[in-house]
């Protein structure tokens, strides 16, 4: 092989495996009554992405029903939430370096836990290890407009859990 050709092949490899965390890893959601979600983002220069499982409310009651106050969640369906961020950040301004997580959450009554585990590929929170945090930040959840399947929404500044009638935002800016 000539040395142009191996550098075309070296890059090729190289930009695959820069994009291929960004693939959608949840297979393929046909059959599932919970559809698969992917939010992604720039915040600060920095790409976010979330995979999730997408419920819907279907006329339940979600908060203190359906998804326990005061215990870990998934905070989706099926497979755990991941979040990757492509460069060291921080979130409500603590350190969180680059990689992906399981992005868990323990709901409460005004305010709520955001956990990033460091065990991305888990099937909802059945083995989830505290052990394996990665960060862990307190945030005011707030009443919001109704939703009926659940949704993450990258903005400017923060990411937004929105379901049923309820918003948790954090924040996330580039590390410095």
């Amino acid at each position: 092989m000539n040395s142009k050709l191996i550098g075309l092949f070296m890059a090729t490899l190289t930009a695959l495996a820069l994009v291929s965390p960004l693939a959608a890893e949840r297979g393929d959601d046909s059959n599932r009554k919970s559809k698969n979600g992917l939010a992604h983002g720039t915040i600060d220069g920095v790409d976010v992405t979330i995979e999730y499982g997408r419920p819907n409310v279907k006329g339940r009651e979600v908060w203190g029903k359906l998804v326990p106050l005061g215990k870990i969640w998934r905070t989706g369906a099926d497979e755990a939430t991941t979040i990757t961020v492509s460069a060291d950040v921080t979130v409500e301004d603590q350190a969180l370096p680059v990689g992906t997580y399981s992005l868990f959450t323990v709901p409460g009554e005004t305010t709520w836990e955001i956990v990033f585990n460091k065990v991305a590929k888990q099937w909802g929170a059945f083995k989830y290890d505290p052990e394996q945090d990665a960060l862990r930040v307190s945030v005011p959840s707030a009443p919001a407009d109704f939703v009926e399947s659940l949704t993450f929404e990258i903005d400017a500044d923060s990411v937004v859990l929105r379901w049923a009638e309820l918003a948790v935002p954090f924040t996330l800016a580039a590390a410095e």
